[in-house]
């Protein structure tokens, strides 16, 4: 009888897996020279720390709840449509490139779920972007919903409780896609590959310049810290972000210093439920920021809300500033 031992997932030798990839994207390799995928045995069980929990996976799962877009396009972007069994908060529409796997989905919660509303799709895991999803009020506590029989998971760079990284880099979301692919027994290093590609073409062209990433808020905005994606995508396109030295992923800023720094370029995060429009108002109708360089100038950038999150989305969402930079320097 063959005996199928457990599989530890460890981050480091993650990342220094896709470090590997990432060197050879730089050097312009036309493939990776190694998987940044560990073999994984099918049969055998995967374990994870998850934010401090640990969960483990006997199997793949078959029934998934996702909760928050970009755990749809996730699953979404590793060939996995067909495990989600309904949907939950989501952002946007799903991209182009994989609104045809996306066209069947089933939403059950224009916001966060109840625990009854998600158990009632029978789920064996519920993949959550944040950590709050899962709440009494909620999708559920993840002990209780563990005593169900029901696995738990949020994405790792979303973590916030524990194991939060320092400071988000590519390595960090290129380990997540590994981490899930291996939950899933699938093989990402085609979907690193690709993005690791888009990566390397990615030139810094905001040559320093100022940006503040608006997310919400009117009377106190809530703008992209100093550790997340937003500082991850700013940092990469070459522009300084006015809340960098904030230690979060997300803030609570204050017009005050925004008028202060007065950016050259204003990020403007689009969803569903807080879209750009509104933003482009709030910041019109506001003494304080009508008369900023960036609003009267009309110097805004446009990211979607799962785009701003890290995940699968965010070297799109750097590859698209640089894009709307090089347009308005042009105009």
């Amino acid at each position: 009888m063959a005996v199928h031992r457990p599989v530890i997932f460890a981050r480091a030798t993650l990342v220094g897996a896709v470090a590997v990839l990432a060197l050879a994207g730089c050097a312009g390799a036309a493939a990776p020279t190694a998987s940044p995928t560990p073999t994984v045995d099918p049969a055998a069980p995967v374990t994870v720390d998850n934010c401090g929990t640990e969960v483990t996976f006997d199997s793949a799962p078959e029934r998934v709840v996702t909760i928050k877009s970009s755990t749809t396009e996730l699953l979404l972007a590793l060939g996995l449509g067909d495990r989600i069994v309904g949907t939950a908060f989501q952002d946007g529409p799903v991209p182009d490139e994989w609104a045809a796997d996306a066209a069947g989905l089933t939403s059950i919660a224009d916001k966060v779920p109840s625990e009854e509303v998600v158990l009632e799709k029978q789920p064996d895991l519920i993949y959550a972007g944040w950590e709050s999803n899962f709440s009494a009020e909620g999708a559920g506590e993840r002990p209780e919903l563990a005593s169900l029989g029901v696995a738990s998971y949020v994405s790792p760079s979303a973590c916030q409780s524990a194991n939060q990284p320092a400071k988000l880099s590519f390595d960090d979301i290129f380990a997540d896609i590994t981490e899930l692919a291996s939950i899933f027994r699938v093989d990402a290093s085609q979907l690193i590959a690709s993005q690791q590609e888009t990566l390397a073409s990615v030139e810094p062209v905001g040559d320093g310049r100022t940006a503040l990433w608006f997310s919400s808020g009117s009377d106190t905005p809530y703008v992209g810290a100093g550790i997340g994606a937003p500082e991850l995508v700013l940092e990469t396109v070459g522009l300084q972000n006015i809340a960098g030295d904030l230690d979060a992923t997300w803030a609570p800023f204050n017009w005050e210093a925004v008028v202060d720094a007065d950016p050259d370029f204003i990020v403007l995060v689009d969803a569903t439920w807080n879209s750009v429009e509104k933003k482009i108002g709030i910041l019109q109708v506001n003494p304080a920021t009508a008369n900023l360089t960036a609003v009267v100038n009309n110097r805004y950038l446009i990211v979607p809300f799962a785009a701003s999150e890290a995940g699968v989305r965010t070297v799109e969402a750097a590859a698209s500033l640089a894009d709307q930079i090089a347009e308005l320097d042009g105009q």
